[in-house]
């Protein structure tokens, strides 16, 4: 049995927990409130960026998921970099393990599906803290300091989503089941692109979590993902609630225009081109070493139209 903390109480910090409880392990759960419970966890408050009071919550663990995410998507070149030093200072001090969830922001403009070995070529600043926070972490473990992985998801769907967090859910899925038309904020309809279901993330991060074998650790693992359009999930999402094929548009650019009176829709700009052109992993690296497989888009899809509806 292993002791694993988990930082961050949101669905995927949730998710990983759940996971870890069921096969036996020790967990805690922290969050800034400590007002998130999952059962069989304990539940810890805890604000990272009181370095001794991570310190000692890091203290006697087996491994760090950190599974945190700033509050606010436009504040995070403030709120991340404290956030990190602290977690790695605290791995650090303790000579353990950590598993940063992360994303795809630092490989910028790709041509090709992205692997482990994809070169990280940010293209605006978010990807550039992405960067910077697993750099880091790769020189620590480098150095002998902890050990370190980073799991690298695609744009996340799925049940249990906070609102506003998933483009998918948000603005493909939940209009495809509901209206005739799905109205695109960004992205083109048909250029295919790697969606990760939560309960994915939290597979990987519980499974790596409680491997201490040397191949695992020192390395970044794509998070096993589905992929299509999507003009194809808005059909898909209809299919499934026996309605008819709704019409995928982009929106005007005027209506466009005017949503970047919007901080969130401004900050959408840097990672625009991962839904214009292919944006796709190349999992086969996780899939072999794990034994995961993706949950099935169609089964994701029809669980999420069910927790967005009701």
């Amino acid at each position: 049995m292993s002791r694993i903390l988990v930082l961050g109480a949101g669905s995927i910090g949730r998710l990983t927990a759940t996971r870890l409880v069921a096969a036996g392990h020790e967990v805690d759960l922290a969050s800034r409130s400590g007002s998130t419970s999952v059962e069989g966890a304990r539940t810890v408050g805890l604000d990272v960026t009181d370095v001794d009071a991570t310190r000692a919550a890091v203290a006697g663990t087996d491994a760090v998921v950190n599974a945190m995410n700033p509050a606010k998507y436009t504040t995070w070149d403030r709120d991340w970099p404290p956030m990190a030093r602290s977690v790695q200072a605290a791995v650090e001090a303790a000579g353990g393990r950590v598993v940063l969830v992360g994303n795809l922001y630092a490989y910028g403009r790709v041509q090709a599906p992205m692997s482990e070995r994809t070169p990280l070529r940010p293209h605006g600043h978010k990807g550039e803290l992405r960067r910077t926070m697993w750099e880091d972490l790769e020189a620590a473990d480098r150095a002998g300091r902890l050990r370190a992985v980073e799991l690298r998801a695609s744009d996340y769907y799925g049940p249990g989503v906070a609102n506003g967090t998933s483009y998918l859910n948000d603005y493909v899925v939940e209009p495809a089941a509901t209206k005739s038309t799905v109205r695109l904020v960004i992205g083109s309809p048909d250029v295919a692109h790697s969606w990760t279901h939560l309960d994915d993330i939290a597979a990987l991060a519980a499974a790596v979590a409680v491997c201490a074998d040397d191949d695992v650790w020192g390395r970044p693992w794509m998070v096993p993902s589905e992929s299509a359009t999507l003009r194809e999930v808005a059909e898909r999402v209809a299919a499934l609630r026996g309605r008819p094929q709704p019409r995928v548009v982009e929106l005007a650019g005027v209506a466009r225009a005017a949503l970047r009176v919007l901080p969130f829709m401004r900050e959408l700009d840097e990672t625009r081109h991962q839904f214009e052109a292919p944006f796709l992993v190349d999992d086969t690296d996780a899939r072999a070493r794990f034994g995961l497989q993706p949950v099935p888009l169609d089964v994701g899809l029809k669980a999420t139209v069910e927790d967005l509806l009701g």
